[in-house]
Formats: structure tokens, sequence, C-alpha cells
């Protein structure tokens, strides 16, 4: 189940299914998609209820599905959505994140763990692997000999170590704080961050679209930039 609240400029989703540590069905990663798709505040704070961030993929619906390609794609949706959305996604993690969460996770723009926070890809014990985009942005997020230590080991991270590994920016005691944080920058410049920080072009292009964004973003906020100056 996905709970939706908007709170000011900041639209809070909740994993809701704390009795399976908030494990991903179908059902789940289509309202998820649809959660983050449909947001039109500047920030959207992801988080999990209970104890856990997310278990990942719930491996009843696995083993139940005539076609688990398909499953994954549509997790690979979902997490797309979460990396191409306007709205920024910071994932608050408090708790276990496994597999398919870790997986989320790393679709997110910023990753804020609590100090209670664990990391693991425990797939490998059992034959799967993170086939949510997370072969893919894993080592973008991780360097590649720590994404593929992570992966192919199985070991779970603590907090501390996925903050030094890269995997998570910050270590705090309340990480919704982070998105009203940064809910309260100018959306436009948000959003356009957002794009140049995610854009997969070469470099030269992305350095010629990232000088017209800002100077967009000078032209819109001239008066507020002067008014900065000095502080």
């Amino acid at each position: 189940m996905i709970r939706v609240r908007d709170d000011g400029d900041v639209r809070m989703i909740t994993l809701d299914r704390p009795d399976s540590r908030n494990a991903l069905r179908p059902a789940d990663l289509a309202d998820l998609r649809d959660a983050v798709e449909t947001a039109e505040t500047p920030v959207t704070y992801l988080r999990g209820a209970g104890t856990a961030f997310c278990a990942g993929a719930d491996l009843d619906a696995v083993a139940a599905t005539d076609d688990p390609s398909e499953f994954a794609r549509r997790g690979q949706r979902t997490a797309s959505a979460i990396a191409d959305a306007d709205t920024v996604v910071v994932c608050g993690i408090d708790g276990a994140a496994r597999g398919g969460g870790v997986e989320m996770a790393l679709a997110a723009d910023v990753r804020v763990a609590t100090p209670d926070a664990t990391f693991g890809e425990p797939g490998v014990s059992f034959g799967l692997f993170g086939a949510w985009g997370g072969t893919v942005r894993l080592p973008r997020v991780m360097r590649e000999g720590d994404a593929l230590d992570f992966a192919l080991s199985g070991r779970v991270l603590d907090a501390e170590e996925a903050l030094r590994a890269g995997l998570v920016s910050r270590v705090v005691d309340d990480p919704r704080a982070v998105a009203e944080e940064i809910a309260s920058g100018k959306p436009d410049a948000l959003r356009t961050i957002k794009r140049r920080i995610r854009d997969r072009h070469r470099d030269g292009a992305q350095q010629r679209a990232e000088a017209a964004a800002f100077a967009d973003l000078v032209d819109a906020h001239r008066e507020a930039i002067a008014a900065s100056r000095g502080e």
C-alpha cells in the first residue's frame, strides 16, 4: 500500500506494508510510480512505515508471476519515474533497505539515512540480482569496486559505511528535515539543477545546456540574487 499526502511544498509518500517490511508488489510499484509522476510539489519525500524502509520486491509475488521480465520492467519503470520526475525526490531511509528497496533509493535524487539504517543486496544468496535499474545506478553512486563488492557479497552496510561509500549523503536523526530544507529553494531552480546534474549527454553538450539554464535562472531571479549579495 502506498500512502500519499501533500504537506506544503513536500509530497509525502509512505510505503505502508510494515508487516512485510514494506515489500513491493506489482500494484504497489504502479501506485508508487503514479504518486511520483503526479506530484506537483517541488520536493517529494519517500519513506517506509514501521521499522524498515523497504525489503525490496515481494518474493511471493516474484515466485507467483508468469512473466518475471515484466515484473522487472515494472520495477524499472517505477525507478525511472523517480529519477526522471520534475519533483526532487528525497529518500529517507530508516531501518532496513534491501534489494529493490535499495534500488528505489538509488533512483532518488538525495538519499538520507538515520543512524539505524542498513543496506543490503541479498538477492545473490538465492540467485537473483537487482533488476530494477540497480546494475546501472549502483556504480554511478558508489565507486565501481565498492559497487561490485556490495552487490556480489550480499553483505549489509550500516549507515556510516553507506555514508563513506557514497550510498547516502547524510546520516541524520530526521531525514524529513532535509526534504524541507531543499524545498525552501526556488522550484524552478530545483528542477533545473536536477535536470542538469541528471543529464547524461556528452560533457560539451551538458556544459552548453548548463550555461543556458544558468542564464535563464539569473534572468528569472535578478532581484533575489541582488538582495542576497553580502549575506
